[in-house]
């Protein structure tokens, strides 16, 4: 079991950043692949960003690649989402998700273990 919890969304005006963090337990989430999702209301769940446990392979969504970085600091077992120019369209509840195996993956059906997700809202 691994459990995950989302911390940093918030308000922001568009072309701002946000720093979401993605904590997990036990120390073995330090293993996982990471993804980080978003849903907004009335939309399906879409893939934002991945990363590998050794944090050196990841990918993006093209919507939002050159504007968001994943990173990882498995020493805090921490996952992070650097987000900048952020668009009122990008206006959802973030999840990161974790999945064993280490590797990465862009399908919300590869992942195991789900955090509570985190309101980001971006204003005009």
């Amino acid at each position: 079991q691994v459990w995950l919890v989302e911390s940093g969304g918030g308000l922001v005006q568009a072309g701002g950043s946000l720093r979401l963090s993605c904590a997990g337990s036990p120390r073995t989430f330090s293993s996982y692949g990471v993804g980080w999702f978003r849903q907004a209301p009335g939309k399906e769940r879409e893939f934002v960003a991945t990363i590998s446990w050794t944090g050196r392979t990841t990918a993006y969504a093209d919507s939002v690649r050159g504007r968001f970085t994943i990173s990882r600091d498995n020493d805090k077992n921490t996952v992070f989402l650097q987000m900048n120019n952020l668009k009122v369209e990008e206006t959802a509840v973030y999840y990161c998700a974790a999945r064993p195996g280490g590797t990465t993956s862009d399908t919300p059906g590869a992942y195991d273990y789900w955090g509570q997700g985190t309101q980001v809202t971006v204003s005009s």
